[in-house]
């Protein structure tokens, strides 16, 4: 049998037990040696929970295990870049939660150490994923819509709950979850960076760049914090490196039964109509010509495992990596951008070495 890759997980809370571990799990290529959490007590029992061999309250003390290959931070936004950076520097492969860091600088530091040391460094944003994605991926960069112009996205998803810390339901995967975020992880502006522009937008600046290429060149963001410490109603309007317009209109307050995530691409042959939490999407050429894609199952729309699949799946093939982490600097220089606007009231230029090579082809 071949000698698989040894990893651990730093940050086993909520998300982790949910989808890494399992995947983790799952791979035939995978050996979880080890899971970290602060609380000995909890790793210990985490780490019997899964049959996950060590469990371990510091990250040094995961990533000084002999052969240990690769790690997933998955630990509240606030740590992300002290464990991230710590892994990389050891020369671990690594697929880190988002939203990927505090600030933009940060992600940009870890995207350049990971580049140096040729390890692959991945994002975990599950839309990547997806049959739908991919296609809508093909017939951007293919040029079946000529030219992008125009890009809207509404995207809401209930978490209102967490962002106000009035509660720890969380929203993804049917049943009783094995643990709950934690109080604060989401709603303390000092752990969470913010509400829905780290917890949400994060997600969907990263699928911009994904689908298209292009960097977030210019930003002009609104917040509405509705008497909270964090966002809760978030408008925003970019313009890429491109010279396509965006506009992302997001919110938690929804009702629980209420989810979107609705992507219309514009171009100059061409339109892209998606929505994601539905598993649906068509395309229109200006012709006329219009196809409806099958409607993905329920499995499918949201694969939660799958970036911990592809963490060792880039490892065997790096060429199979599907959501690098360049994807989440992008995603970072949207966020941090937005929080400038809305807080001076001025529109934000973005620049940054990845910003200025204008557009990402990253397979």
């Amino acid at each position: 049998m071949p000698k698989r890759i040894k990893c651990g997980v730093i940050g086993a809370g909520w998300w982790a037990t949910y989808a890494h571990i399992p995947a983790l799990l799952a791979h035939p290529a995978a050996e979880l040696v080890a899971i970290q959490k602060r609380d000995l007590v909890e790793a210990r029992k985490v780490a019997n929970d899964f049959g996950v061999p060590m469990a371990c309250a510091t990250t040094a003390e995961l990533l000084a295990i002999v052969g240990l290959e690769a790690v997933v931070v998955s630990s509240s936004p606030n740590l992300h870049y002290e464990h991230a950076v710590a892994a990389l520097e050891l020369g671990k492969h690594v697929l880190i939660e988002k939203p990927m860091t505090m600030t933009a600088a940060e992600a940009g530091h870890l995207v350049e150490i990971a580049q140096e040391r040729g390890l692959q460094f991945l994002i975990s944003c599950p839309w990547h994923y997806t049959a739908h994605g991919a296609e809508a991926q093909r017939l951007v960069r293919s040029g079946h819509l000529g030219s992008v112009r125009l890009i809207s996205i509404l995207m809401t998803n209930p978490i209102s709950h967490l962002l106000r810390g009035s509660g720890t339901v969380p929203t993804h995967g049917e049943g009783t979850p094995y643990m709950h975020p934690r109080p604060g992880t989401y709603s303390d502006p000092k752990i969470a960076g913010g509400g829905q522009i780290y917890a949400q937008i994060s997600h969907v600046a990263a699928y911009l760049t994904f689908l298209t290429g292009a960097w977030p060149a210019e930003v002009f963001a609104r917040f509405h914090n509705d008497g909270e410490a964090v966002d809760i109603y978030d408008v925003l309007s970019l313009r890429m490196s491109d010279g396509s317009l965006v506009s992302i209109a997001s919110t938690g307050a929804t009702s629980t039964s209420r989810r979107d995530f609705e992507v219309r691409v514009f171009g100059t042959e061409g339109m892209l109509f998606m929505d994601l939490w539905r598993g649906q999407m068509e395309f229109e050429a200006m012709t006329g010509e219009r196809r409806v894609y099958p409607q993905l199952s329920e499995e499918e729309i949201y694969p939660h495992m799958a970036p911990a699949m592809n963490l060792i799946d880039s490892i065997l093939d790096p060429s199979a990596n599907v959501s690098p982490a360049i994807l989440g600097q992008a995603a970072m220089d949207a966020v941090e951008a937005a929080c400038k606007s809305a807080e001076s009231g001025n529109d934000i230029r973005v620049s940054s070495k990845a910003g200025d090579a204008a557009c990402i082809d990253f397979k």
